[in-house]
């Protein structure tokens, strides 16, 4: 938040009593956050783009701790404090997986004023922007925003008070995956939580081209952690290979997934954090270079160099063909060769 008059002048005068006693002037850019120091980064890297010196507060919201999402707001945070060093301050707050205190953090931070909010991950997404309309919103990890908002004929902007990064992969290449892999399976499950809007439009989207390629596939939905177990499990029995979307509920119980599929089943996963907990292969991003693009977006807002109403969605550069060394191992199975090792 712009500092005004008065508070530069309280600062300054800090200072130099500070200075006076022989205090330490060090700083942090970065507030305290639920999981560690997910929170604190040191500013560091090229020169500010913002020489006014102005200071901002951005409110972190992110849905659920695990790797992928983690990396992207690793990724978000880095780029603002190369940006901007020294500039920004973080509010960084986990929802712990509950779309309700998605809600309650977007309200918290529209109550404090802050800057601007980056929702990670759709859930938080959509608690922010039906918090505010006036706040920049920068969302990341999210696959399809018109899917997220109900945009029909969605053009790539959705204007308004929000932009972002995409998380999505294309969905016909992970399906050709499955088939490169098992083309003798007759039946895949679709595991993924019913809450989560853009999990249902991979999995519909992905249904259509494994069908397309002669598999037969069963949609096995979970509403939360508390009935996955079950789910999965149903799955597993009724399936010859099982595909996880990019799936928040799902990455954070990938342990569960686990415990149930290792050495019985495959399982082919829209993302390589669940790829490393219970999968054997991936299309996969890097969420640290979608949460970097997101905190360039920000800085662009934040310093009046971009509106965002105009800035069209990112989507990752590149992407990259993954195996697990060890659940292939259990299965017995080899990956093919331009498949890069997780690890």
């Amino acid at each position: 938040m712009k500092k005004k008059l008065l508070a530069w002048i309280l600062a300054g005068a800090l200072a130099l009593s500070l200075a006076a006693c022989g205090g330490n002037s060090g700083g942090d850019s970065a507030g305290s956050g639920a999981s560690g120091d997910a929170g604190t980064q040191e500013p560091a890297g090229p020169a500010p783009s913002d020489a006014s010196g102005e200071t901002y507060t951005v409110g972190i919201s992110q849905y659920v701790v695990h790797d992928a999402l983690d990396a992207a707001t690793k990724g978000f945070q880095d780029a603002l404090n190369e940006l901007l060093p020294g500039q920004v301050t973080f509010d960084y707050q986990n929802a712990a997986e509950d779309t309700a205190n998605c809600a309650t953090i977007a309200n918290a931070f529209v109550a404090d004023g802050v800057d601007l909010i980056m929702a990670n991950a759709t859930p938080a997404l959509q608690a922010a922007a039906a918090a505010t309309g006036d706040i920049p919103i920068l969302g990341t990890s999210v696959t399809e925003y018109g899917v997220a908002f109900g945009i029909e004929n969605f053009s790539g902007t959705v204007g308004g008070n929000i932009s972002g990064t995409s998380d999505l992969a294309p969905l016909d290449q992970q399906a050709a995956m499955i088939q490169e892999w098992y083309p003798d399976a007759k039946t895949v499950g679709l595991l993924y939580c019913s809450n989560e809007a853009n999990s249902q439009y991979q999995v519909d989207t992905v249904q259509g081209y494994l069908e397309g390629l002669g598999f037969a596939c069963t949609q096995y939905p979970f509403a939360d952690s508390n009935d996955i177990a079950a789910v999965c499990q149903t799955a597993a029995d009724n399936s010859d290979v099982l595909y996880i979307p990019t799936d928040n509920s799902a990455a954070a119980n990938k342990g569960n997934i686990d415990n149930i599929c290792r050495g019985n089943i495959p399982v082919f996963c829209g993302e390589e954090g669940i790829c490393a907990g219970c999968g054997v292969a991936t299309l996969s991003i890097s969420y640290y270079d979608i949460g970097y693009k997101t905190g360039e977006m920000a800085a662009q807002i934040l310093t009046g160099q971009a509106d965002i109403s105009t800035m069209p969605i990112e989507y990752a550069p590149e992407f990259v063909k993954k195996y697990n060394p060890t659940i292939c191992a259990d299965l017995g199975v080899a990956a093919p060769a331009d498949y890069e090792a997780i690890g």
